[in-house]
């Protein structure tokens, strides 16, 4: 029988109580009795708090201290102390100490306890104390003037609003900038439009790209807006919204100090049971993500079938070649960038669905689906602003117009008999449409035959970059 190898010495422990009773914690865990719990109770997934919902908690932690002391409600050691701690979670120096799972009670009371623990116990420890021993205790003092009812709502506002302002924002400026150059240096280029992924009148290659640069532009705006909803919190409003156990000037100098510290403006709730009974604002953030996500589908998915062939697609852009596309097919290179962009668009799109759900889980006074509602709001913000900065930097940036290729599927195209349509009516165009097609000729080509128009009127009518300006002869444009 083949030997198991010596047996792992047993890790240290120390003993914990709380209401509920005594519970055994690793001796060198920073959190508590309450984590250990949670740990036991939410063996559910791998997932956990972003860092940005545990930075927003430290922030939230570090700012009551200070508050709570210039209140005289709390000791200036101990607020020094906490201080201290809820820094070096800030920082993300104790990221290894928040094992909560994400799918845990509903009002995240198990990560705002996990947040408290670790803040009392480092505390402690820099006051002297032993790890467990509550010197500085993770309710009476870290959590004062606090719940988890009104604090984990606030978090998720914070968190959401700091890395849109730093991350996203600056992303999505990014390729609409990529996007506007792009439609100026391909602004000479005609090439023809398509609906219905049909041949439609001609277009600039540098117009289709202006219309990508605006949805992102607009993006960018619908993203701001939701941001103004999200510093609306609902600190202050503790257990029910009633305010029960906060001091009546602690929301407006909490929330003065964090948002000097973020650079996004937050203020206390206007109604705090409308704050906390539900959260209609990280819906409406969320619905302006989804939005973002769907214009960069469609701008990806544009992308993907401009660049398609090299020779026997519509190929009228070409992609940066990034890393070889096929295991087997030598030679081939694929979209890629424009392919991880859909995949994030569509998490996205998912995550405001489990958010839109999540949002209707408001029972009377309290919401109860907080945990997931943060960690699919982060996430989708992350990536997005990931992905933006991805798409721009490696696809769009790059790109180069195929001008040749843009030139002779023009000249192919049967919707050029549009133009002629104001002089010599619909039916007689569509007549000529079907000519060309069925002899395999241009309709420049059948028009000329026939005779419908003088030379030089022909040539005028058919010249594809008139067609791509408002104007000419009045009539039935397409459909």
């Amino acid at each position: 029988m083949k030997s198991s190898g010596p047996a792992e010495p047993s890790k240290a422990m120390r003993v914990e109580r709380d209401t509920m009773g005594e519970l055994a914690v690793p001796a060198d865990a920073y959190y508590g009795v309450q984590t250990a719990r949670a740990m036991e109770n939410f063996p559910i997934s791998s997932l956990r708090m972003p860092r940005s919902m545990i930075r927003a908690l430290g922030l939230i932690k570090r700012a009551a201290a200070m508050v709570n002391h210039s209140l005289g409600l709390l000791d200036k050691t101990i607020a020094d102390a906490i201080y201290q701690a809820a820094t070096e979670v800030v920082e993300g120096k104790l990221d290894g100490e928040f094992p909560v799972d994400i799918f845990q009670t509903g009002s995240g009371t198990s990560t705002n306890m996990n947040v408290n623990e670790v803040i009392s116990n480092r505390a402690t420890e820099l006051l002297g104390g032993a790890r467990g021993s509550k010197l500085v205790h993770p309710n009476d003092h870290v959590n004062l003037g606090q719940s988890s009812n009104d604090v984990i709502p606030t978090a998720i506002h914070i968190a959401a609003s700091e890395t849109i302002h730093r991350d996203l924002l600056p992303a999505l400026s990014r390729l609409r900038r990529a996007l506007d150059d792009k439609a100026r240096e391909f602004d000479k280029v005609v090439k023809i439009g398509r609906t219905h992924l049909q041949d439609a009148t001609p277009v600039r290659l540098g117009q289709e790209f202006g219309g990508y640069a605006r949805q992102i532009e607009l993006g960018s705006e619908r993203v701001k807006r939701a941001q103004e909803a999200l510093a609306e919190v609902a600190l202050g409003g503790t257990a029910v919204g009633t305010g029960l156990n906060c001091h009546p000037e602690f929301p407006a100098k909490v929330l003065a100090v964090i948002s000097k510290e973020t650079g996004c403006p937050f203020r206390e709730a206007v109604n705090h049971f409308e704050a906390q009974s539900a959260q209609d604002s990280l819906v409406e953030a969320s619905g302006a993500l989804r939005t973002v996500a769907v214009s960069l589908m469609k701008i990806a998915n544009d992308i993907r079938w401009l660049g398609s062939g090299p020779r026997c697609g519509i190929g009228e852009i070409f992609l940066p070649e990034t890393q070889p596309g096929s295991s087997i097919m030598p030679g081939k290179v694929n979209p890629v960038i424009a392919e991880s962009v859909t995949m994030v668009c569509a998490q996205v799109i998912g995550n405001d669905v489990t958010i839109t759900v999540a949002g209707q889980a408001g029972n009377f006074e309290l919401i109860v689906m907080l945990p997931v509602m943060a960690y699919n709001l982060l996430q989708s913000i992350e990536l997005l602003a990931a992905v933006a900065n991805n798409f721009a930097a490696k696809c769009i940036e790059g790109i180069k117009a195929n001008e040749e290729r843009c030139r002779s599927l023009i000249e192919q195209s049967l919707a050029m008999c549009t133009a002629l349509a104001p002089e010599i009516g619909y039916e007689a165009a569509a007549k000529l449409a079907k000519e060309a097609y069925r002899s395999g000729r241009t309709v420049r080509e059948v028009a000329k035959e026939q005779q419908v128009l003088p030379d030089d009127r022909l040539a005028e009518l058919l010249d594809p970059w008139r067609m791509t300006e408002p104007g000419g002869p009045v009539g039935s444009a397409g459909g």
